[in-house]
């Protein structure tokens, strides 16, 4: 059975797009930690991040990369923090969080609540920054 990931990529579930290419997507994390958490995944299906094979693997690095230098251009932050968890979906992924400080990537945290207009429009906002 499809990952909810995969699902995505498919287009049988929506997300709020923030940047794609042929082989990786990133959008907006619908729960998120902070404003801006973004998830970055490889459209190919694969549960464990270091199973990706390595040209794939340092890809998606340097479209996260990318990814999080639009994230900084668009959400006030000292840093974008980066997490690979791997549990919560058997499709690898990487977290893109801005941090104000070392506590706002505690995923012991409530999540935010985002209205579908303030998803769309910072959706539009960083996929932006990233068309620059």
């Amino acid at each position: 059975m499809a990952t909810i990931f995969t699902r995505i990529v498919n287009g049988e579930i929506p997300c709020y797009k923030v940047a794609e290419d042929e082989n990786f997507l990133a959008f907006l994390d619908i729960n998120p930690l902070q404003e801006g958490h973004t998830l970055v995944i490889p459209k190919k299906e694969i549960n464990y991040i270091f199973d990706i094979e390595d040209n794939l693997h340092a890809g998606l690095w340097n479209f996260a990369k990318k990814v999080g230098k639009a994230i900084e251009k668009v959400v006030p932050c000292k840093r974008i923090g980066i997490t690979v968890i791997g549990l919560e979906v058997p499709h690898a992924h990487i977290h893109l969080i801005p941090l104000k400080s070392l506590y706002d990537m505690d995923f012991h945290k409530p999540k935010l609540v985002f209205t579908p207009e303030e998803f769309k429009e910072m959706a539009e906002k960083i996929a932006a920054e990233v068309g620059k």
